[in-house]
């Protein structure tokens, strides 16, 4: 399929109309603006589970670190899956800049198995989150961020689907990538 090729290993703005050579079930998990996790929930009628994978201090990659124009050379990264019971749904990443660490939202050094989407989506005066960049990608086996993920989670499926946001929280980036995994959509 020639849209698939245009679109494999490449990250596409959900705005630019990409999004619907996406399968139709994948589109509005891909292009919603709310809390994944909150989805999520209501979508299982349960509580989901947070599994970490990796939470450390990282370099980052070229691609991720555009995001920040290329000042950080160090962030912390925190990967998880997002579970129903034993059965993950989404693999997630989370690039946090120092500086984003400071001042109060010192919160994220203390998230342990609570999502992140609990505190970037809190309902508090002084929290302001605002969805700067939203993107889209078909990821295959080829594609090094699919070989990284399949590091950590080995029975990942050969073709994904997968968005990322740039949040600001408190006026300070977090990038976050999520990785749909075929089992959200068979629950």
């Amino acid at each position: 399929m020639p849209h698939q090729r245009r679109l494999l290993s490449k990250w596409n703005r959900v705005d630019s109309g990409e999004l619907h050579l996406a399968p139709r079930r994948w589109q509005r998990w891909l292009s919603d603006t709310g809390s994944l996790t909150q989805k999520i929930e209501e979508h299982i009628a349960q509580k989901l589970e947070v599994r970490v994978l990796r939470d450390s201090r990282q370099a980052l990659n070229s691609d991720e670190s555009r995001y920040f124009h290329f000042q950080p050379q160090r962030c912390r990264v925190r990967e998880v899956l997002l579970c129903k019971g034993n059965t993950p749904l989404v693999i997630a990443r989370s690039v946090i800049p120092a500086s984003s660490i400071l001042g109060g939202n010192q919160g994220l050094l203390r998230l342990g198995n609570k999502p992140l989407g609990a505190v970037l989506f809190a309902k508090k005066p002084n929290s302001s989150k605002r969805k700067v960049l939203r993107e889209i990608c078909y990821l295959s086996k080829r594609d090094p961020f699919w070989q990284h993920f399949q590091k950590l989670y080995p029975s990942l499926p050969s073709k994904l689907w997968a968005r990322r946001t740039l949040y600001q929280l408190k006026g300070k980036p977090i990038l976050v990538c999520e990785v749909f995994l075929p089992a959200l959509l068979a629950t």
